[in-house]
């Protein structure tokens, strides 16, 4: 590989802000921000909004749809159409 022309790659800290939850991975993200982990090392820090964590689709916590009556509703309207 050619020296200088390919992005740091190395160990980054990813921090979920909805639940704190924090884990290390190498990435070639670029940070400002830095973390001490229970290691000991400091480590660069990116934030993120949303992870397997925190989303609703990973944790079950999935909102249900509530029936408004539309389905219903649209099955009277036609079930009385295709009756004539």
């Amino acid at each position: 590989m050619k020296a200088g022309i390919h992005p740091d790659y190395r160990d980054v800290v990813f921090m979920d802000m909805a639940s704190g939850f924090k884990f290390i991975t190498r990435s070639t993200v670029s940070t400002r921000e830095t973390v001490k982990m229970d290691d000991g090392k400091d480590y660069p820090l990116f934030k993120l909004d949303v992870t397997s964590e925190s989303h609703p689709f990973y944790t079950g916590a999935q909102q249900r749809i509530n029936e408004t009556g539309r389905v219903e509703k649209f099955r009277q309207k036609f079930a009385r159409s295709s009756a004539k």
